[in-house]
């Protein structure tokens, strides 16, 4: 019997995957600043959430590792919290106390689930991940750049049943606008090469502020971008744009 897997996104790159009886929450954000706007409605609280098995964070920035609304919000601090050093060492420092370190091709295991790290490249250090549970295969790309050793994914871990990609090709403006986030069409490329049951877009949605847009970050806000992309370059691959909140059953 093959096992259930469904996927809520709460907003921008957080998003509550069920494997199983196996609740996995990423990248958590849950409030807004002068300059990091939702752009769209959070789904849930912190209170809402429900029992979480594992939190998983591909980095630290804000927007991705928002630990404060965690504490304020009563999260469980024994909850496992698995990302790379730079997001451990942070979490370590605020009392989580099931602190996992994993680098790209590490590996850590909750229950019968297992989080491995796969590579990435951001702004700061980062790092993806390969979820997996039953005979189940998620791939989280957080807010990552398309790097070539992601094209390995499916040879080194099988058929993946849901993939989990940025889109928006966030550029900073102060740097020369460099871009530190895959866009639309390096999405659809890797999409093409994973070739997942399922594919969803995020991290999208998020901005500046009126000022920030102009000044700080430039982005692409319309994930029909990435699913025009996708029809031309792997039309066999379903994709799903959804609004916050909304579950989504990934099929056998």
């Amino acid at each position: 019997m093959t096992t259930p897997l469904k996927v809520t996104r709460i907003g921008h790159a957080c998003q509550l995957i069920e494997i199983g009886d196996h609740r996995v929450l990423t990248d958590p954000w849950f409030t807004q600043t002068a300059t990091y706007y939702q752009g769209e409605p959070i789904a849930a609280t912190v209170q809402t959430l429900g029992r979480i098995a594992a939190l998983v964070i591909s980095h630290e920035h804000y927007d991705h590792c928002d630990l404060d609304a965690l504490l304020a919000g009563a999260f469980d601090l024994d909850v496992p919290l698995i990302g790379p050093g730079t997001v451990t060492a942070l979490a370590q420092a605020k009392g989580f106390r099931n602190v996992r370190t994993v680098e790209a091709w590490e590996s850590t295991a909750v229950g019968d689930l297992t989080v491995t790290a796969t590579p990435g490249l951001h702004g700061v250090h980062e790092v993806t991940f390969v979820i997996q549970g039953g005979d189940r295969t998620v791939f989280f790309g957080g807010d990552s750049l398309r790097v070539p050793e992601l094209d390995t994914l499916p040879e080194r871990f099988g058929r993946i049943d849901l993939a989990i990609l940025p889109t928006n090709g966030l550029c900073v403006r102060p740097m020369n606008m460099k871009q530190v986030v895959m866009d639309a069409e390096e999405a659809a490329r890797l999409t093409a090469v994973l070739r997942p049951t399922l594919a969803v877009a995020h991290h999208y949605a998020f901005h500046s502020g009126r000022l920030g847009d102009q000044m700080i970050t430039k982005g692409d806000q319309d994930p029909r971008h990435y699913a025009d992309a996708v029809a031309r370059l792997a039309p066999d691959v379903d994709v799903r744009l959804v609004l916050p909140g909304v579950p989504v059953v990934v099929p056998a």
